[in-house]
């Protein structure tokens, strides 16, 4: 069969002529089996865009192949092949070593490139900043943060600082802590030792009730203070979290009744200027990979949920 195919150089699509064995087939699974290396759903996506002709005419998915006819293809890369592209994104630079970069994530931006966020990403942004960290691996990205959660993230600049973040991170040395404003009162302090894994009714959220493959998941809080926004019960949490699982902190205070403020996804509530979950990764402090000396560095409240600090009558300090 590979010799039924030609590439041709001066317009770079690649050419087949089907042999007997496949005639009388579907153009589409005729192609998924001369061009294995691609899915069939990326070859219907090919026919129906017009990047795949037969006898050089326009075709359809459903054209039935004939013994000689002569497909002409021309390959598209994928989404995800243009994901590690340089992209001028917005974030803030908190500090900058050799080794490290920390940085103010905004609410809004994603961290990684993934199924419908291709591009425009904070990798994305960190490729055209630091064009050096194309040599390392996920852009030196150690750790993520939601897309509506803001704050801080430190980024390896180098492979042997992202092996020394990463072996920090699963030694538990790295310290990142959260301030999230919840739903009703909490008490003044608690440690919530939940596993959580996928919610297998709604595959979006994650889940401390019967998860599939639930993980390990360490949350600690204090309750700073509570108090009332209009008649809706607040408390002002600092979360720290032992381990880093997706969704973590929105997970356990939902499943202790206490969702956050705007985190519609479980269970919280929409109210004045809100538009996200109100979650902000304030503090962050690591071992500098190259000198080993403790590093610390806190974040100011984004403008959102100052709003929300601001306006809100606390009425009990904790």
């Amino acid at each position: 069969m590979v010799s039924d195919k030609e590439v041709s150089n001066d317009d770079e699509a690649t050419r087949f002529v089907v042999p007997e064995s496949l005639a009388g087939g579907r153009l589409d699974k005729v192609l998924a089996t001369l061009m294995p290396e691609h899915s069939r759903g990326r070859i219907q996506n090919w026919v129906e865009a017009g990047y795949v002709e037969v006898n050089q005419q326009p075709t359809k998915i459903r054209h039935i192949a004939k013994w000689g006819e002569v497909i002409s293809v021309w390959a598209q890369p994928a989404p995800e092949d243009l994901a590690y592209k340089p992209e001028d994104v917005a974030f803030d630079v908190v500090s900058e070593s050799p080794t490290y970069i920390v940085v103010q994530k905004p609410v809004g931006l994603v961290t990684h490139p993934g199924s419908g966020n291709w591009g425009g990403t904070l990798l994305n942004g960190l490729l055209f900043r630091y064009p050096e960290l194309a040599s390392v691996p996920r852009a030196g990205i150690v750790h993520r943060l939601d897309k509506d959660t803001s704050g801080l993230m430190v980024v390896a600049r180098t492979e042997i600082a992202q092996t020394h973040l990463v072996r920090q991170m699963q030694a538990r040395s790295v310290s990142r802590t959260y301030v999230a404003l919840v739903h009703g009162r909490t008490l003044p302090q608690g440690t919530i030792n939940r596993p959580v894994g996928r919610d297998q009714r709604v595959p979006v959220r994650m889940t401390t009730e019967n998860p599939s493959a639930p993980r390990e998941a360490i949350t600690h809080y204090t309750c700073r203070q509570a108090g009332h926004y209009d008649t809706l019960g607040v408390s002002e949490l600092i979360c720290k979290l032992e381990t880093g699982r997706t969704h973590q902190i929105r997970a356990h205070m939902a499943s202790l009744g206490h969702p956050l403020l705007g985190d519609t996804l479980y269970g919280g509530r929409m109210v004045g200027s809100i538009k996200r979950q109100m979650l902000h990764a304030y503090s962050l402090a690591f071992d500098d990979p190259q000198t080993q000396s403790r590093l610390a560095f806190e974040s100011s409240l984004p403008a959102d949920m100052q709003e929300i600090v601001d306006t809100t009558v606390w009425n009990h300090a904790v």
